[in-house]
């Protein structure tokens, strides 16, 4: 099943991507869509975190809302650049994500917003992991500690109900949702 789902999703790409719509280039969209998807099967690329179709139908109101933050945060950060106003911070940041993908969707998501970027990521073996995030402004500092792109991350994942009731949660920047770090050395979070 999912090696079909997997063929099925790079071919549609390819075909979305491809433009040009003869009997040999579709033969070879399929060839290769079918070489790739094998391949996935054979290295184990296709289990639930490789492929993961319990995301699918979560995925567009998380996008939809990413992609919300991406064009305010532009706006955002375009005003700061122009007044001149901008004041940078390191921070640490808690992330609930129980898995890597769900953690590099985290980071990702913060790097796309512009703004802030993830400098490091310290993955737990248990407990919470943590990132520290450098923020152009304290306004998107706060954004991040406010805990909501965490949220919706681990709603996404499908771990939402877990992590819905934490004090990180409610708005409001907590010392042990968040704390502003002073970087001595870069590449190290300091605890």
């Amino acid at each position: 099943m999912r090696f079909l789902t997997l063929f099925v999703i790079l071919f549609v790409g390819w075909l979305l991507m491809s433009g040009h719509y003869n009997g040999l280039l579709i033969g070879l969209g399929v060839a290769s869509c079918a070489l790739c998807a094998w391949l996935s099967l054979r290295i184990g690329a296709t289990d639930s975190e490789g492929l993961p179709i319990h995301l699918f139908s979560r995925l567009p109101s998380y996008l939809t809302w990413l992609i919300g933050e991406i064009v305010s945060s532009n706006i955002a950060t375009a005003k700061i650049i122009l007044r001149g106003t901008a004041d940078p911070e390191t921070f640490e940041v808690p992330a609930n994500q129980a898995t890597s993908a769900g953690l590099a969707n985290y980071a990702n998501s913060i790097t796309l917003t512009p703004g802030t970027v993830t400098v490091d990521i310290e993955e737990a073996k248990t407990g919470k992991s943590r990132f520290l995030v450098h923020a152009l402004h304290p306004q998107f500092g706060d954004d991040v500690r406010g805990g909501d792109m965490d949220r919706r991350n681990c709603d996404l994942e499908g771990m939402g109900a877990m992590v819905s009731g934490s004090k990180q949660f409610s708005g409001i920047p907590t010392k042990s949702a968040a704390k502003k770090v002073d970087i001595k050395s870069p590449g190290s979070i300091s605890k």
